[in-house]
């Protein structure tokens, strides 16, 4: 049984140290509610331009 425990506490620290080798960023806080939470791309809009709509796939067979 402790042998178990052992190579878990060993896994756990190996990964640990390859997450934070790797570069990865680890936050092991939890979720975030509130304003000092960030966001990787800030939220659109609702009354934004429309986005221009791809070509027809019609349109876009008969070119080729």
């Amino acid at each position: 049984m402790w042998k178990l425990i052992l190579g878990f506490v060993a896994f756990a620290a190996i990964a640990m140290y390859v997450l934070t080798k790797a570069g990865g960023d680890i936050d092991m806080g939890g979720e975030k509610h509130g304003i000092d939470t960030s966001h990787s791309e800030p939220a659109k809009p609702a009354a934004s331009a429309p986005e221009a709509a791809p070509a027809p796939a019609a349109a876009a067979s008969a070119a080729k």
